[in-house]
């Protein structure tokens, strides 16, 4: 392999940000297809690391993302933004700023591992990738506007700016340096869902509505991602800003369906015995997530199940195509931020 080659080649790839979570879950597939190393990004990001592709594929680095970019734009027709880079934070700079580059790789750009500094260092301080807005703001009170003055600064300066850990890891990556390694995920084992009302509440119908607009959203999550929960767990956030949780495995086993995390949610929020506490917020989380290949599908003697279970899947196709929560249950709360 060539010297450029033994360096680490990252791929950071941007979806859409409305990007549909089955149209996600096919660009993580044909990702794993080009390399095993993929860590997932949710809600709509990856990172792979394809450096040992490159000889299997025959390609340079730069190819190799324009190849997964034109695969995925003509299986999917979701347009890929791939930075190419040798760190995890020069490969995530550069996908953000392949939106706005006007080469004719539109939608990939790649960063050489020799032209690291040249390319960092006329940028501004806020293109840093991990940097929040009150270091920004800090860095640029002191004259610091660039990504090259924070690297040339002193370590010790830095970290009296910002911060002892904060401040070196910035550094660092104004220098190119990243240590962060991609380590291969799949699809996260847990997704949530809140929504924190607009005033506190002691009414028990508005909870359960709350509650199931909640069930309906992580339902149409878990099955866009074709997974399912084996356990839901719901946290309660009270006026004073005490809160209180519980956790429960669904009883049928693992599963997907509005229906059947709807139940158990209703059970939880009924557990904590609510009477006179004031509520300001509600979040619900699906635990011990699993592949739904995997799930044994429970055959249903109930004919109102099996209706609303074909109903279940028409509503998703209306919302897949129209967008989220286009159709769906009357009773959700859709007011909660």
């Amino acid at each position: 392999m060539t010297e450029l080659h033994r360096s680490p080649v990252l791929l950071h790839v941007r979806c859409p940000r409305d990007i549909d979570p089955a149209a996600y879950r096919q660009v993580i597939e044909m990702a794993q297809d080009v390399t095993p190393q993929v860590q997932i990004l949710p809600p709509a990001a990856l990172i792979a690391d394809v450096t040992g592709s490159l000889r299997y594929y025959r390609r340079g680095p730069a190819d190799l993302a324009r190849m997964l970019r034109t695969r995925v734009l003509a299986h999917s027709g979701v347009p890929l933004l791939v930075g190419v880079g040798p760190s995890w934070s020069v490969a995530a700079m550069a996908s953000r700023a392949a939106a706005t580059d006007v080469t004719e790789d539109g939608g990939v750009l790649a960063v050489d591992p020799h032209d690291v500094t040249a390319w960092l260092h006329p940028q501004p301080v806020r293109a840093l990738d991990g940097i929040g807005p009150a270091q920004e703001r800090t860095l640029t009170s002191y004259g610091v506007h660039t990504i090259g003055l924070l690297a040339h600064l002193p370590e010790a300066t830095v970290q009296r700016l910002i911060g002892g850990r904060a401040g070196r890891q910035l550094r660092e990556r104004a220098r190119g340096i990243d240590h962060r390694t991609v380590v291969a995920t799949d699809l996260p084992r847990s997704t949530s869902a809140q929504r924190r009302l607009p005033a506190d509440t002691l009414a028990p119908e508005l909870l359960r509505s709350v509650t199931l607009s909640l069930a309906v959203e992580l339902g149409e999550r878990l099955r866009g991602r074709r997974q399912a929960a084996g356990a839901l767990t719901l946290t309660v956030v009270f006026a004073g800003g005490s809160q209180v949780e519980r956790s429960r495995r669904l009883p049928l086993g693992a599963s997907a369906h509005t229906d059947d995390l709807r139940d158990l949610a209703y059970d939880l929020l009924a557990s904590l015995g609510l009477q006179r506490a004031r509520v300001r917020g509600l979040t619900l989380r699906c635990d011990d997530l699993v592949d739904a290949a995997t799930v044994a599908e429970q055959l249903s003697f109930e004919p109102e199940r099996a209706h609303r279970l074909t109903a279940e899947k028409a509503v998703d196709q209306l919302n897949k195509r129209f967008g989220p929560r286009t159709a769906g249950p009357a009773a959700t709360y859709r007011h909660a931020g």
